[in-house]
């Protein structure tokens, strides 16, 4: 389950004593509203699951070899992560929220059902799109961060932050009810309100995302933002700060809050 960070059990290594990280996606969509600031897609993780249980997150997961292979064949190069990742990000919030978000045409109800549920059972997803008669558009996904924690004792994702619009002709979004239990739209602003008050849980990275998406009264806004904001590693570090050791992150990267102390920070 989550649980506050603890500085012993979890403490900080070297880079060269670090495991390799777990390539990973995750996909921040956006639903404009006639009023206020967008709704952005959330998920509970399920509190079996090993990393984030029981927390509310973007969907996402890790970049599977097939996804790195379908990269490759649209002309990718080997190392060019950033492009399977985009597809990873596709497909894990079509398995998770049934969401077509980063294709060129949305399917109809029937094909993007088959397609969620081949996804469930393993197929590919480059057959999957193939039956579906649908096409990727990888330019749809704005990056927004890559976030890669430095810690010990637990598995390290290197996971790469995408923005989208939700498409004007998208289905109703459900969960999967297998990684998650619960889907919500909300503001960034009313899920960080909700976190405060103690009625879910967030964890670090998810935290600072949502700070600096409630900065935006719309996609075009964050978008913008995106573009004109360096996309760098961001590695939290302990520090100690005003008599307390807090978790920290680089203060040039847009978060409008930097630290945390590191009795109230969460991990997955």
């Amino acid at each position: 389950m989550t649980r506050p960070f603890d500085p012993v059990a979890d403490s900080f290594a070297d880079a060269s004593e670090l495991p390799d990280a777990i390539p990973a996606a995750t996909l921040v969509v956006f639903r404009e509203r006639a009023s206020g600031p967008p709704e952005l897609l959330m998920v509970e993780r399920a509190k079996a699951m090993a990393f984030a249980a029981g927390a509310m997150v973007f969907p996402g997961g890790r970049v599977d070899p097939a996804d790195h292979s379908l990269a490759l064949r649209m002309g990718a190069r080997d190392d060019d992560w950033e492009t399977a990742a985009r597809i990873a990000a596709v497909r894990e919030t079509i398995e998770e929220a049934g969401l077509p978000v980063g294709l060129a045409h949305t399917p109809g109800v029937d094909a993007l059902t088959t397609m969620r549920a081949a996804l469930h059972d393993g197929m590919p997803f480059a057959q999957a799109l193939a039956e579906a008669d649908a096409t990727l558009d990888l330019s749809l996904l704005q990056p927004f961060a890559r976030w890669r924690p430095q810690h010990r004792n637990l598995r390290i994702f290197d996971t790469r932050f995408f923005l989208a619009r939700l498409p004007d002709d998208a289905p109703v979004a459900s969960v999967d009810e297998t990684e998650n239990v619960r889907l919500v739209w909300a503001t960034a602003q009313h899920v960080l309100d909700e976190a405060d008050a103690g009625r879910l849980a967030i964890i670090f990275p998810t935290r600072r995302n949502l700070e600096r998406l409630a900065l935006f009264g719309s996609y075009a806004e964050a978008a913008a933002h995106a573009r004109d904001t360096p996309v760098r590693v961001v590695t939290p570090w302990p520090e100690e700060r005003d008599g307390a050791t807090h978790l920290c992150i680089p203060d040039d990267l847009g978060y409008p809050v930097t630290s945390e102390p590191l009795t109230g920070a969460m991990r997955g």
